[in-house]
């Protein structure tokens, strides 16, 4: 069924070779597995068609900045992949999740009467797998 996106946890990997851990102050993410369209029209055909491409594995987390952990910064600046797991419903669905590794940049900003935000950008490393248990 339907379910709030309040429950969410993201757990990336800190180095770059241990295990992941929950990225603190996160309040919203995506994950983009849209297939690309290969164009294989050919002379005579009446309409325009197109075979899948395998598909995409990308998206964003975003929430607030915390100075407990260095995780999407040190993943931006280290080039390394990052063992990633997305749970959608942690507290409801803890056995479905999305996992993988995936390389990680890093965005922050704040401003006179704003909090400071932290962001990240991420594209799959190795496939990205779905649980469900």
């Amino acid at each position: 069924g339907r379910k709030a996106g309040r429950n969410a946890a993201i757990f990336l990997d800190v180095d770059g070779g241990g295990s992941a851990s929950l990225l603190p102050g996160m309040n919203a993410w995506t994950l983009d597995s849209s297939t690309a369209q290969i164009d294989v029209t050919a002379f005579e055909d009446t309409t325009k068609t197109y075979v899948a491409d395998i598909p995409d594995a990308s998206g964003t987390f975003s929430g607030f900045w915390d100075d407990a952990t260095n995780q999407t910064y040190t993943a931006s600046i280290d080039g390394l992949p990052r063992k990633f797991y997305l749970y959608p419903d942690k507290r409801n669905l803890a056995t479905t999740y999305y996992f993988g590794t995936v390389n990680a940049d890093f965005s922050t900003g704040g401003g006179v009467g704003a909090a400071i935000t932290a962001s990240s950008k991420w594209t799959a490393a190795t496939p990205i797998q779905k649980v469900t248990a």
